[in-house]
């Protein structure tokens, strides 16, 4: 599966990403909303043959972001069916860029290439969670038309009492398609 937008290629993970992705995932300031925090290279490793794993089995996965004028791995981007929503399953996006990355509208360019998807492919609905803290993310979420309904926030019960990252918020987005 690959989707190309104008400075973007989304493409399935290579054996040749999974240094870099490591470097991205062993970043504290990268991971500085997720739980847990910093991943090894295994752990990193892992999370690949899982996107490619959901790619096999539901057509559509978290995959590798590549920038096109120089094939630079950006991070990854993508869909995926979670379970960890209140009234779930449902279709996720997410994101997650290295530092030298952020700030210049590769999260948006992605997303919207994976909405333009999603809308073609029949789904009718897609969220985006993160911890109630991540302004970031939180910020990205609403520039891309994302709405939050405070009813829909919910504890990610993978994450610790007491820890910062547990309260999370929920925001949506409808296939505009759909009445």
């Amino acid at each position: 599966m690959n989707l190309q937008t104008q400075r973007l290629l989304i493409r399935e993970w290579r054996d040749s990403d999974c240094s870099a992705f490591a470097a991205i995932n062993a970043d504290p300031e990268v991971r500085r909303y997720y739980y847990p925090s910093l991943l090894t290279q295994a752990e990193s490793d892992a999370v690949i043959a899982d996107c490619m794993d959901h790619l096999e089995r539901h057509g559509f996965a978290f995959l590798a972001l590549e920038r096109r004028g120089d094939g630079a791995l950006l991070g990854g981007a993508g869909l995926s069916v979670t379970h960890d929503v209140p009234g779930g399953p449902a279709i996720e996006i997410g994101w997650i860029l290295g530092r030298p990355f952020w700030r210049q509208g590769y999260a948006s360019e992605a997303s919207h290439a994976w909405f333009d998807w999603a809308w073609a492919n029949g789904m009718t609905e897609i969220v985006g969670y993160t911890s109630a803290i991540n302004t970031p993310s939180r910020r990205a979420m609403e520039a891309l038309g994302m709405h939050r309904n405070a009813a829909d926030d919910f504890a990610d019960i993978t994450v610790p009492e007491g820890n910062p990252l547990r309260p999370h918020v929920l925001y949506r987005i409808a296939n505009p398609n759909h009445a």
